[in-house]
């Protein structure tokens, strides 16, 4: 008997075309993965198991009538805790917000999935306004990896990520101002992709500004380049939204890599690897070269810009909190207020300073890609480590930009860049390869990665069941 809960959203959406799949079916999988697991690793904050099974009824009297809505009808889906979700509270892992309020709105891409007629199950969990590297929040606690639930699933999409990687869905949506969807995409051996900013409208804007992106996080490429279809367009709430694409993000998906040319930088000149991740990435790399592409390891000519990203990371920190009123950073996370509080008072030349920092990155990076269509990276320098931290044991910095530093330069440059498995360590934990992209060249990064995933099978390993010990 097929495991529903290890198809694909493509795979489920061609059986229910057939009539070989049922929505409902699919969806009480989902549902019963979330029963099974959640409890281990803590990746939702709501589910609404009524909701959905009704949804999915719904949806399934419409591939009976041959009137699907579109083309996730029936999809399960899950959201993080981000994104405004009519019905259901949208706490953003925090204290601070009063559940007990109307929520009578929708985000752009949660309208968006409801137009074509997704399965909403529930809101996976996030850090407090998902403010760094791994899943934590006081409100809703810590969420663990599918693959060992005793370690950091990492974040901010952690809860999606985990989700994701266990079953409870094909596919979620999560937030990524720094790599957050990234991040546990490489922790927990997903995909996720950071579209080119503006792809996907956002409403509420985030306190991070223009460095906040929405994005799919999904188990394959295909998924990805499908979910992106789905979320991205147009939406007057959004000022920065681009126009709705005329084209679909599966258009040339399968076209390969060969001739693309394509630098490997595996520390963009001012990283530090673990070695076994260093030897995943170099062998990527080498595998991009044996389809075709020309491949040159070369440094992009760029800085560390951590501390620009953290000035404008923080600064919007401190003004959301500003909101709540007095006192309100007394009762956040602790790192969060400890890290607003490092940076003290921030002046608009300071604020300005890193903003030149942003644009002086964005000048070096569209030059860079004027001689190479796309970069390879680690997604991250090291494997998962334990939860319940927000770095390594005895690590050199408490920041979590420390041990992310490949993901977010390119929040601060708006350019694409999606995370795919390529390969585990001998402790059993993913790696993560990240393929960066000009901005707007969307497709060529999700062509690159489907060329890379059909080579290689470690998009296809899911984890095994957790067990008692991994708990």
């Amino acid at each position: 008997m097929t495991d529903l809960t290890e198809l694909t959203a493509l795979e489920l959406l061609d059986g229910y075309r057939s009539g070989g799949l049922s929505p409902v079916d699919a969806t009480r999988a989902a549902l019963e993965a979330v029963d099974e697991f959640d409890g281990a690793v803590n990746a939702f904050v709501s589910v609404d198991h009524e909701q959905a099974l009704a949804s999915a009824a719904a949806s399934e009297k419409r591939w009976r009538a041959g009137e699907p809505l579109g083309p996730g009808d029936g999809v399960p889906t899950s959201i993080k805790d981000i994104f405004y979700t009519r019905g259901w509270p949208t706490l953003r892992g925090t204290r601070l917000i009063d559940a007990d309020r109307p929520w009578e709105e929708d985000a752009p891409c949660v309208a968006r999935l409801r137009e074509t007629g997704a399965v909403l199950i529930g809101k996976t969990t996030t850090p407090e306004f998902a403010w760094k590297g791994v899943t934590d929040s006081l409100r809703h606690g810590s969420t663990g990896n599918p693959r060992d639930a005793r370690l950091t699933a990492g974040g901010s999409s952690g809860g999606s990520a985990t989700a994701v990687g266990l079953g409870m869905g094909p596919w979620s949506v999560g937030t990524d101002g720094g790599g957050s969807v990234r991040i546990p995409a490489a922790f927990t051996g997903t995909v996720a992709i950071k579209p080119t900013y503006g792809l996907i409208p956002m409403f509420p804007a985030s306190p991070f500004g223009t460095l906040a992106h929405a994005g799919p996080m999904t188990r394959t490429v295909a998924d990805t380049a499908l979910l992106l279809d789905i979320v991205t367009g147009f939406d007057s709430r959004d000022w920065s939204a681009l126009p709705t694409p005329t084209w679909s993000f599966l258009d040339g998906l399968e076209d390969g890599v060969r001739d693309l040319r394509i630098a490997f930088s595996p520390t963009l000149g001012y990283g530090q690897n673990d070695p076994e991740v260093e030897r995943l990435v170099r062998a990527a790399a080498e595998r991009f070269e044996q389809l075709g592409a020309v491949v040159e390891e070369v440094d992009p000519g760029i800085e560390d810009p951590a501390e620009a990203f953290r000035i404008l990371w923080f600064a919007g920190a401190a003004k959301v909190l500003e909101g709540y009123g007095p006192g309100a950073v007394d009762r956040v996370d602790p790192g969060l207020r400890r890290s607003i509080e490092e940076l003290g008072e921030i002046s608009a030349s300071d604020f300005l300073d890193a903003t030149a920092v942003r644009m002086a990155l964005g000048v070096t990076m569209g030059r860079f890609h004027e001689s190479y269509d796309l970069l390879l990276t680690p997604t991250l320098p090291i494997p998962a480590f334990p939860r319940d931290r927000d770095v390594p044991e005895g690590w050199h910095s408490p920041h979590w930009t420390s041990w992310t530093p490949y993901t977010y330069p390119f929040n601060m440059t708006q350019q694409p860049a999606v995370s795919v498995p390529c390969g585990f360590t001998g402790a059993g934990l993913p790696a993560g390869l990240q393929i960066v992209g000009p901005r707007h060249a969307d497709r060529t990064v999700l062509r690159a990665a489907r060329a890379y995933e059909q080579a290689v099978d470690w998009g296809t390993r899911r984890p095994a069941r957790l067990t008692s010990d991994r708990r």
